[in-house]
């Protein structure tokens, strides 16, 4: 379906750190949510996070990926996982995706941020 195909470039895009690419998937007023800062980032905001995510993590890849369909978008539940300076990184999370004409318009992410902490380790 569409949203399965917007949803697989979206994760190839971050997998690859193609900035472009997912400058095109998002809209270019997207909201962009997190559950541990609970504010909403603007697409250029959260191109720089990934940007740093990139620094921090190699090896990035999604696993056990699952997507349903919704109104008006999508929800995926996944695995990040990555070799972080400070170990091996696997974060769980939930993401709900607004998508209008093809684009994402917003999103909200649950992490647990414990998870992400090996990737600030020396």
């Amino acid at each position: 379906s569409e949203m399965n195909e917007l949803a697989d470039r979206l994760l190839a895009a971050i997998v690859a750190g193609d900035m472009d690419a997912m400058r095109s998937i998002y809209a270019p007023d997207a909201a962009l949510w997190h559950n541990f800062d609970q504010r909403d980032q603007t697409v250029e905001e959260n191109l720089l996070a990934l940007a740093g995510l990139h620094r921090r993590l190699r090896n990035i890849r999604y696993v056990d990926v699952r997507r349903f369909v919704s109104p008006g978008g999508f929800v995926q539940q996944h695995v990040l996982t990555g070799d972080a300076k400070g170990g091996p990184v696997r974060m769980p999370a939930m993401v709900r995706f607004w998508v209008e004409h093809g684009r994402v318009t917003r999103l909200e992410e649950y992490l647990d941020t414990a998870q992400a902490m090996v990737m600030y380790r020396p």
